[in-house]
């Protein structure tokens, strides 16, 4: 039987995940060193599968050298090799790997392993919500906290929940380790891809921060802003995002 979507993007997530782990295991390399050689190796497996699996597909990931033709095409897969490179060059275990496709422009199919804690959440078999934190936890980067996400916690008295990548901290919302993950300080499609169409499948509100939808497979793959949340919480996260003004 063929492999779906679902199962290629599970199966290349954790086959990455496994490779950077067993790299970052032999202590050859450390540091910005080692996520430079991570991003490498996990890349280099990441298009060999995709290429061979999905010939007909086109591909952005951050570690190739973009090619705008893949506009033209309605099946995008759109991959982090290695997201949190920091975190995984500290040792630190929220860094993640994203395989995604974006059919149409819409986050379709995901995957995001998260070796660090053994598991890969993808889009496939979304688990059940766990019951809302009280108070909700909000995350926000453990390096450059945005001053909207500060502001929105403060005003729905919110715990913040400082944390590493981009994947790690969307799968926290999934998982239910936090409520809302509501980021503005610029991040670019490959980035949220697949933690967009997990956190979809699992129930969750996706969207960018002034309500409209996540486009992927666009010409400039910059996309700035996002909030996953509990849909409980998305029109209150949303008001009070637009109401922030820099002082």
């Amino acid at each position: 039987m063929a492999e779906s979507d679902e199962q290629l993007a599970e199966r290349l997530a954790t086959a990455a995940g496994q490779i950077l782990t067993d790299l970052r295991a032999r202590g050859a390399h450390e540091g910005k060193a080692l996520g430079k050689a991570g991003d490498e190796a996990a890349n280099a497996m990441l298009m060999r599968e995709l290429r061979a699996a999905r010939p007909d597909d086109a591909i952005l990931s951050e570690e190739e050298k973009d090619n705008v033709a893949r506009c033209q095409s309605r099946r995008a897969w759109i991959v982090d090799p290695l997201d949190g490179t920091r975190e995984y060059g500290e040792g630190r275990s929220d860094w993640a790997v994203h395989v995604a496709l974006a059919v149409g422009g819409v986050p379709t199919v995901g995957a995001v392993a998260l070796p660090g804690l053994g598991v890969t959440l993808t889009s496939g078999a979304p688990k059940p919500l766990e019951p809302a934190n009280v108070p909700p936890k909000m995350l926000v980067s453990r390096t450059r906290p945005a001053a909207e996400a500060v502001y929105v916690a403060e005003a729905m008295g919110a715990e913040l929940l400082a944390m590493g990548s981009a994947g790690a901290k969307a799968m926290a919302v999934v998982l239910g380790q936090a409520d809302i993950y509501l980021h503005t300080g610029g991040q670019y499609e490959w980035d949220n891809c697949a933690p967009a169409a997990v956190a979809a499948a699992a129930g969750l509100h996706v969207s960018r921060v002034d309500g409209s939808p996540l486009v992927y497979n666009c010409e400039n793959p910059y996309l700035p802003d996002l909030l996953i949340c509990r849909k409980e919480f998305a029109a209150e996260a949303l008001r009070l995002a637009a109401d922030y003004s820099p002082h």
